[in-house]
């Protein structure tokens, strides 16, 4: 083979290859986000902080008691007792928050704290303030089976957008987070963009080893315009439990 045609070819060969890189290298369609803009920050409608006249109304954003089956249903009443009655004397009983365990789903969503709502292609990730708790919500997914969930805090979610509100279903919650539950237990949600400043979250839990009947209520959000989510670090509490006692008790001299 001559020496112009190895020049040819070896020409052609780099042609080829330049023009299959800028092929490989070229954006493809960008990736849409599905249903309506709700990112950003959240917070409960009458959050706590903020000061009222002694007779203006302040609506509470509250959850009904789950209705547990017996014996959990009378378990729980002596718990509340117990917890009542040591508010009482001062001297709260110790909490998972106290021991540095987050609330874990459903009560994440409740806005103690603001909450922060990111929206990419293919999911919703929903961040809480407190214990910078996360929960990441797959789009258009197929819920996977009972047995084959890992227990977790925030467990296993899926869904999907009709319209102007996002259906989840969630699944795989640990042992201990929340109220008693079974490893079957399911938490469907309905979360309503109900305006560009506002959303709700209409839940359902249901379980049918430990509830009577689906357990249901809502929890409503305003948005926090400007405001970034802050670090919350466990730790850095003031409030402990102390190790010869076991009960709540505050730091001083820090």
């Amino acid at each position: 083979m001559s020496h112009s045609v190895c020049l040819r070819l070896a020409a052609a060969g780099l042609a080829a290859l330049v023009t299959f890189s800028a092929q490989a290298a070229a954006p493809g369609p960008v990736p849409k986000i599905q249903g309506p803009n709700f990112s950003g920050s959240w917070e409960d409608p009458y959050p706590p902080e903020v000061l009222r006249p002694a007779d203006s109304p302040r609506p509470v954003q509250s959850v009904p008691p789950a209705p547990l089956r017996e014996p959990w249903l009378s378990q729980a009443r002596e718990r509340q007792r117990l917890a009542a009655a040591a508010i009482a004397r001062g001297e709260p009983i110790p909490n998972n928050g106290l021991r540095c365990i987050p609330g874990g789903m459903p009560s994440m969503m409740g806005a103690v704290f603001p909450l922060e709502v990111l929206q990419s292609p293919g999911q919703v990730t929903i961040i809480q303030e407190a214990f910078a708790q996360v929960r990441r919500i797959y789009l258009n997914e197929k819920q996977i089976a009972f047995e084959d969930a890992e227990p977790l805090f925030f467990g296993h979610s899926v869904g999907r957008w009709e319209g102007n509100t996002l259906v989840v279903n969630t699944i795989g919650i640990k042992e201990g987070v929340g109220t008693v539950h079974s490893p079957r237990m399911q938490i469907d949600e309905r979360m309503v963009v109900t305006s560009a400043d506002t959303w709700e979250d209409h839940i359902t839990i249901t379980d049918p080893e430990y509830l009577t009947q689906p357990w249901t209520y809502t929890f409503k959000y305003n948005r926090r315009k400007g405001y970034k989510i802050n670090e919350f670090v466990c730790e850095d509490d003031r409030v402990f439990a102390d190790p010869q006692t076991g009960k709540q008790r505050l730091r001083t001299g820090e």
